[in-house]
């Protein structure tokens, strides 16, 4: 007797929405406008197309490898069962951790202070507590993560809906006046920071083995939740910059959303929005750390992770528990502002790999080659601009990156001598 799939259509649309609005729209709307300006929208359309785009060749990938493992699997079936597949798959890994870590650690920020307690330690504890919540969510099971996601992203996008509409009628034409002081090439030096506000799309591919019809549904839903998300995004950006002046918004860059709630509803509206981000933030982890928990039980299959990650715990695995362990370890002692940018530069680096992989499987995916070349274009120059951006604010960020593929190649080879263990496909064997 087949098995019931865990996630239909829209149950896959509200995990891919509630793992891109998270952080993303909270945090990096203000910094992006502080590049930008009040053309940032702009941003926002250039940052949804290149996601298209990319999400449109990981569909491709995932209808015809279809895997729990996501990106891990393409990048096995694409260069592999090697050491290079294996250690840009344990760089994905590390990089969508410090991406979680991020992202938590932005939730304990906004808790500790709408509250008022002190950032330090509530900020970390907090953080680490909201984890540990979604940690027991997981392991219940992917059919409760597919119910308690689609609660959170309705409750989540019902706030920021009301918020936009009623900011709307306070919105001052003179602040949306293009500012001249800030040059127009500006905007596509923001577009690494409004791509990663997309980059949650790739969850999407974690639900192949329990989405039901995935070659029809996996392209649908992801075509449909970044067109979605695009829109909330070019929306919000007009009413927040339509209530802020420049200046504010760069002040407020952490908490811009909230702040914009001000004029129209004063200290109450900046707490509704404050929760909204609380939700949002919330709803990212859940997502994340189900398709953390989906790649890590793949790595361990393919032998690219120890054999204790793959082991069952309740109805996950025990890869959950450990990658929460790291989790907590890159809370407590690292500056996770500077390990951010280059985790997110990496993953757009593994982007990339996946689309060139891609190009070697075209006639198996039947995917259209021109948009699968123009993901790649639009990537590299998302990184080259990334890199161009990050440089100016952390140096050595090309030694943090090049020291994290080192590391990766180093854990890599490390792991198969200890293990004895060949990685192996999963999907098409």
């Amino acid at each position: 007797m087949q098995r019931k799939k865990s996630f239909g259509l829209w149950s896959a649309v509200f995990l891919g929405i509630g793992s891109m609005v998270g952080a993303g729209i909270f945090v990096l709307l203000g910094e992006a406008g502080a590049i930008a300006g009040n053309l940032v929208w702009v941003s926002f359309i250039i940052g949804g197309i290149i996601a298209l785009l990319s999400g449109y060749s990981l569909a491709k990938l995932s209808s015809s490898y279809p895997s729990r493992g996501g990106i891990v699997e393409y990048l096995v079936q694409c260069y592999g069962e090697g050491v290079f597949s294996g250690s840009i798959s344990v760089l994905f890994y590390l990089s969508a951790m410090v991406a979680v870590a991020m992202v938590a650690k932005t939730f304990g920020t906004y808790l500790a202070v709408l509250i008022g307690f002190d950032l330090s330690p509530w900020g970390n504890i907090f953080a680490i507590g909201i984890l540990l919540f979604f940690m027991f969510i997981n392991l219940a099971g992917s059919s409760i993560i597919a119910k308690s996601e689609n609660i959170i992203v309705l409750i989540k996008l019902t706030i920021i809906i009301i918020f936009t509409v009623i900011v709307f009628f306070n919105i001052q034409p003179q602040l949306l006046v293009v500012d001249k002081s800030i040059p127009i090439l500006n905007i596509f030096s923001s577009i690494a920071l409004t791509f990663f506000a997309y980059e949650g799309f790739r969850v999407i591919t974690n639900t192949a083995e329990d989405l039901e019809n995935p070659q029809k549904n996996m392209l649908k839903a992801m075509v449909i939740s970044i067109s979605l998300v695009m829109l909330l995004y070019i929306v919000v950006t007009f009413a927040v910059f339509g209530n802020l002046s420049l200046p504010e918004i760069i002040k407020a860059q952490d908490y811009a959303l909230a702040q914009a709630a001000k004029p129209s509803l004063g200290e109450i509206g900046f707490t509704i929005m404050a929760i909204a981000a609380l939700i949002s933030t919330a709803s990212s982890i859940n997502a994340n750390l189900y398709a953390v928990t989906n790649f890590t039980y793949q790595m361990a299959i393919n032998g690219e992770l120890p054999e204790v990650y793959r082991r069952n715990i309740w109805h996950s695995s025990e890869g959950l528990v450990i990658s929460i362990a790291i989790l907590i370890v890159f809370i407590l002692f690292f500056k996770l502002s500077e390990i951010a940018a280059v985790g997110s530069i990496s993953i757009l680096f593994i982007h990339l790999l996946v689309h060139i992989g891609h190009l070697l499987k075209i006639k198996r995916t039947h995917a259209s080659k021109i948009l699968v070349c123009f993901a790649i274009i639009t990537i590299s120059i998302a990184i080259i601009l990334a890199l161009n951006y990050t440089s100016k604010h952390i140096p050595n960020v090309g030694y943090f990156i090049a020291g994290g593929f080192a590391l990766s190649f180093i854990l890599e080879i490390s792991l198969r001598l200890l293990t004895k263990r060949i990685i192996s496909k999963q999907s098409g064997k």
